[in-house]
């Protein structure tokens, strides 16, 4: 008999001993149900006579009953999840493994064993996400996909020996450390989520008895109704678990507490879409990604309480609010549908964002430019705009298209972010005709133990982004003030400051030329002294170099679509290569080409870096060089410059206030 049979041969033993020996139906099993509730008359009846096993059984035909023509409810599901596709071979394999006790807590790491005898405190690795994520207990979905798929009673029964093995080894208040892990309320809202179509598709197995629902109903009671006196302070956590918490209400209207959680949820959201949404229509945590999830996390809400007829008390300004969050996310969105890595961010797939802007459509089917990124520009209209300011969360868009050959630049310069946050100001990516030629930092890893955090926080420095350092140490604060923001087609202009450290603020000045090319003004102004350096960091693939003149630097990418950066200013810097690195997804990084251009600071006086990012085709960069004329002042954003590319002038004069 192989391994897989002998675990297999002792979990159907264990369930037998669970089932018989360990779970009791009494009095106290019905104390969470309403059993007012209508359908439930015979549930009642018997337990006012006293009957619990003949209420219980009721019960369990009730919900049988109840689920019988119903598909599972996935529409709370961190991914669309199609019942009615083929099952996923990477789903099945992740309930097969489940079936050995060998569990991915998080995906960017591998399989764990977890023992025959489950030890839900086993921490692999020192990463916080490791522990956190394995009380998500996601392969549990896996394992309920691969039932409705195949009807195999094995990963019924093993799911409800798991179930009942997590409940009775995780008990509120084991540990002041196993309750930071295992009943963190994000982590509770997960499986008050996940749990709904998990026991949708479980409910319909033959071994699903009575015995078990009420061991089930009573966890799931006591998951749910602890979440909200313990909803996070702020955040996308708070969004998350009342999203889910109201989610539990409508799915299990049988509960007593059903309506208090409905009501918690939609009260939480309609005060945090206030305090969390900019007027500009970005979430204050300024993290692409979790922007688009908290759009979700809207949304979802709003269809829950569709759900359960109570959608009424979300104001008409709730779904506004979300659609203007659309709306912002597409302003700074790539052709390729991916957003900048600013923050905690990283790359999506295509067609992952493709379903989220059709699910956004469904809210807001009158929205002409939302159905034009849900349906990759076949129906619908473009935004009626090009470069765009979200001018208070401090997100700049410099744009001459909507689709490829287009050139895109995204900049940040913001208030301050909350915990997904970096110390970036300044920082941008570019695009330019299928390419990203500058992705951000990205993020490699959360939170753990020292090393952990030592890996996290080499990511965050502020010499990993496209901006400006005193001394390669990391800016101190992140509270951007507006100064110009002005668009034409001949011109862009942003202008901005930042108090970056002690007596030195940076200024920079980014004008969008033509809608071709870029030249960037950067200022160290104030007491501080040191090397100030303006960096630059380059795609992994783009072979970049340092020009004859040791001033620039050029990719050199064989299909001729490159990017030259050019130093321009009267005085010299020194230009030199530096170590950097991108993470595009949790876990995985490369080395990339990273550039800076230096120049010491000895005293009060501002020193000004003036660069040129010009996307160019070809093996060969243009020469490119600039002028100063009367009435230029770099220190109040007035610009009047004449730069000649290839020996062909032009002049450039900052817009009117």
């Amino acid at each position: 008999m192989n391994k897989k049979s002998i675990l297999l041969c002792c979990a159907l033993c264990l369930f037998v001993l669970f089932s018989n020996a360990q779970i009791k139906i009494s009095k106290e099993s019905f104390q969470v149900i309403n059993l007012d509730y209508p359908g439930l008359e015979s549930v009642k009846k018997n337990y006012e006579a006293g009957n619990y096993e003949k209420a219980a059984d009721a019960l369990l035909s009730y919900y049988k009953v109840k689920n019988e023509k119903k598909e599972p409810d996935f529409s709370n599901a961190e991914a669309a999840i199609d019942v009615k596709q083929p099952l996923n071979k990477t789903t099945k394999a992740t309930a097969d493994s489940a079936l050995l006790h060998r569990f991915q807590p998080h995906k960017g790491y591998g399989f764990f064993d977890y023992g025959k005898d489950i030890n839900w405190q086993n921490w692999p690795i020192k990463d916080n996400e490791v522990r956190w994520q394995l009380h998500r207990v996601k392969w549990w979905q896996a394992m309920a996909l691969t039932y409705y798929s195949n009807k195999n009673e094995a990963y019924a029964k093993e799911w409800m020996l798991q179930f009942l093995d997590w409940a009775k080894k995780n008990p509120l208040g084991l540990s002041k450390d196993n309750d930071r892990f295992a009943w963190r309320p994000l982590e509770v809202s997960d499986r008050v989520q996940s749990l709904v179509p998990t026991f949708d598709i479980f409910i319909k197995s033959p071994n699903f008895d009575a015995s078990f629902l009420m061991a089930f109903l009573n966890s799931y009671h006591q998951q749910a109704n602890y979440l909200p006196p313990n909803y996070a302070d702020q955040g996308n956590h708070r969004l998350f678990e009342a999203q889910r918490v109201l989610f539990g209400g409508a799915s299990f209207p049988e509960f007593k507490d059903a309506p208090a959680w409905r009501k918690s949820g939609i009260e939480v959201l309609n005060a945090e879409i206030k305090k969390q949404v900019y007027p500009d229509g970005m979430q204050f945590e300024l993290s692409p990604v979790y922007h688009a999830a908290s759009i979700d996390i809207f949304l979802k809400a709003y269809r829950s309480a569709q759900k359960a007829n109570v959608a009424n008390e979300f104001p008409e300004t709730y779904k506004n609010t979300v659609e203007s969050m659309v709306l912002a996310f597409a302003s700074i969105t790539f052709p390729d549908y991916n957003a900048p890595m600013f923050g905690d961010s990283w790359v999506a797939e295509k067609r992952a964002r493709l379903k989220q802007f059709n699910s956004w459509l469904e809210a807001f089917p009158k929205n002409e430019a939302i159905r034009y990124f849900a349906t990759e520009g076949k129906e619908g209209k473009a935004p009626n705009f090009l470069s765009k300011g979200l001018t208070t969360a401090g997100f700049y868009t410099f744009r001459n298209a909507w689709k490829d050959p287009a050139t895109i630049m995204v900049l940040k310069a913001s208030p301050p972010g909350e915990f997904h946050a970096q110390p970036d100001n300044g920082t941008f990516e570019l695009w330019k005709n299928g390419r990203n030629f500058m992705p951000d930092a990205g993020v490699y890893v959360y939170s753990g133990d020292a090393e952990i955090m030592k890996q996290r926080e080499w990511y965050r420095q502020t010499r990993l982004h496209n901006t400006l350092t005193l001394d390669n140490k990391n800016m101190v604060i992140t509270k951007a003030q507006l100064k110009r923001w002005k668009t034409s087609p001949a011109l862009d202009q942003l202008t901005y400051t930042n108090p970056s450290y002690p007596e030195l603020e940076h200024q920079r000045t980014v004008l969008f030329i033509d809608q071709q090319y870029f030249l960037i003004i950067d200022q160290a102004i104030g007491k501080a002294t040191g090397k100030i350096g303006v960096h630059f960091h380059l795609k992994e693939d783009s072979k970049a170099s340092i020009n004859d003149s040791q001033s620039g630097i050029q990719t050199n990418y064989a299909d001729g679509n490159n990017l030259l950066i050019q130093y321009l200013s009267k005085d010299k810097a020194s230009l030199s290569t530096e170590p950097s690195k991108v993470s595009y997804e949790y876990r995985k990084e490369m080395e990339r080409p990273a550039f800076v251009f230096e120049k010491s600071k000895a005293d009060g006086n501002t020193q000004t870096f003036v660069s040129v990012v010009y996307p160019f085709q070809g093996q060969k960069a243009p020469a490119i060089s600039v002028k100063e004329n009367a009435g230029n002042d770099f220190a109040k954003g007035n610009i009047n410059l004449t730069i000649t590319i290839d020996g062909k002038a032009k002049n450039i004069k900052s817009l009117s206030n």
